[in-house]
């Protein structure tokens, strides 16, 4: 008498590129680039190293696919529209993207091989800002200028010690009882009179910076000529 035959494991889903890129961006994500291996890649994957090699050639290819995939998440600049509206826009969901991938920040700008994701989105910002009138060293002025602040308030956020506006004093708290009386009058002014003030929130520091930013671009762009 046979055995009763009972119901056949479920069969993973079969593997794809997409599916590996996808799977190394959450190894990112839950332990930083330094987690990314062949091996971690295959493990998450249930599958054999090899068959991860039959869709991605090598480590590099790993990462430019993963780059592509964080600049697919940002919104793109609509060519044509209020120039300043799109780059506020696109700095807001650069910034939020970041937040959810901090191993990121680094290899935005550093890959030789950029996908479609990332070369339509570097077209939208420079058709942008030369659709608005920004002369090509102008555009290229404020292309690295808006980038430089994102990407490095990115940085600084994402390095804060404290969590929220809520962890803050837990944080200052310490260091300024370490501090001698009197010795840093400054620190201490701006800690209990400004920073560890319940409504205070590191993140409205971006908005006041892009503002900055914004307001010295537009005071140098001549929108009503086109610019060579």
């Amino acid at each position: 008498m046979s055995a009763p035959v009972g119901p056949a494991p479920p069969q993973r889903p079969r593997l794809s590129r997409e599916r590996v890129l996808s799977a190394a961006v959450k190894i990112a994500d839950a332990g930083g680039l330094g987690s990314l291996t062949i091996r971690s890649l295959a493990d998450a994957l249930g599958a054999k190293p090899m068959s991860v090699y039959y869709h991605v050639a090598n480590k590099d290819e790993i990462l430019d696919g993963i780059v592509d995939i964080v600049f697919s998440e940002m919104e793109v600049p609509s060519i044509g529209g209020d120039w300043r509206t799109e780059m506020t826009r696109r700095a807001h969901s650069t910034r939020r993207v970041l937040r959810s991938h901090t191993w990121a920040i680094p290899l935005l700008e550093s890959r030789t091989t950029p996908g479609p994701a990332t070369l339509r989105h570097h077209e939208a910002v420079l058709g942008t800002l030369r659709a608005a009138g920004f002369s090509r060293p102008l555009t290229a002025h404020a292309y690295a200028l808006l980038d430089a602040f994102v990407y490095g308030f990115a940085i600084q956020e994402s390095s804060l010690p404290f969590d929220g506006p809520d962890t803050v004093g837990e944080v200052a708290g310490p260091i300024m009882a370490g501090m001698a009386a009197g010795e840093y009058p400054h620190m201490v002014e701006m800690a209990t009179s400004y920073y560890m003030r319940p409504e205070y929130d590191f993140g409205d520091e971006f908005e006041f910076g892009l503002t900055l930013v914004l307001d010295a671009l537009a005071a140098l762009v001549q929108p009503e000529t086109a610019a060579p």
